[in-house]
């Protein structure tokens, strides 16, 4: 069963990047953001994209697994290839397409029994929805930064803190590196103050700071050396070196400063 008020997070996510956007002239929808290669239009495909893919595993078997040879075939390419070609159309064709794959996928996601298939490890609807909120947050805070927008701190990324702390195992895996064997301990302050806590209290392993930097962190949006996170461990820290709260390949980060 998935949260009402995670899927009511998710379309507010997504209004709010969708109304930075939809008035932009075409040329603007041509300006660089901090992901190499990727324009405005290359993340909103990228989202438009995610959503359909999802949309996929949650109604029709025979469309996930055809996504699926797609992505065997190329999987270093994959991601790129279906964001650049997307965004290469008219904006308007691509906010309609966006538009239609976000409007389908809540209760798409309401009606599924079980685990989804996804290319990373299989998860639940909630699961899910949380990782298209994680995305959609991510990628709008790219195309903010590129278009000088103010973004807006809130306590929905939250949801984005619970995903980076569940992957905290899958992003050692992906990094070739041996599953971690403590339990860590992790507190983290809310934009609005209050206090966030995961793993048991009596860990040795540890991870205290704002959520904020947080959030960026798992999403590969700061460098680990930007934030203000402490730890408390060679575990943790190693942890905050090379998290992922994203399915796919490791990927290269930001650079510091």
């Amino acid at each position: 069963m998935v949260p009402e008020e995670l899927l009511a997070d998710l379309a507010v996510e997504g209004d709010q990047l969708r109304a930075a956007v939809a008035d932009l002239p075409d040329d603007r929808w041509r300006t660089p953001t901090p992901a190499a290669g990727w324009d405005v239009a290359t993340q909103i495909a990228h989202l438009a994209w995610t959503d359909e893919c999802a949309l996929a595993s949650a109604t029709d078997r025979a469309a996930w697994h055809a996504l699926v040879e797609v992505a065997l075939a190329d999987i270093d390419g994959v991601v790129d290839k279906a964001a650049l070609s997307g965004g290469a159309v008219p904006p308007a064709e691509l906010l309609a397409r966006w538009d239609a794959a976000r409007a389908a996928l809540p209760p798409a996601l309401r009606r599924v029994e079980g685990r989804m298939q996804w290319f990373g490890p299989p998860m639940s609807p909630a699961s899910m929805a949380t990782a298209r909120f994680m995305e959609t947050w991510a990628h709008g805070l790219d195309v903010r930064e590129a278009l000088g927008l103010p973004v807006e701190r809130t306590d929905r990324i939250r949801h984005v803190c619970h995903l980076g702390v569940r992957t905290r195992g899958f992003a050692f895996t992906t990094h070739g590196l041996p599953a971690p064997t403590h339990e860590v301990r992790v507190e983290l302050a809310s934009p609005s103050g209050e206090r966030w806590q995961w793993g048991p209290e009596e860990a040795a392993e540890r991870v205290r700071g704002s959520a904020w930097d947080f959030a960026r962190l798992v999403t590969q949006r700061v460098h680990r050396d930007d934030t203000h996170l402490v730890t408390s461990g060679a575990e943790a820290e190693r942890w905050l070196t090379i998290a992922q709260a994203f399915a796919g390949p490791a990927g290269e980060g930001r650079p510091r400063g």
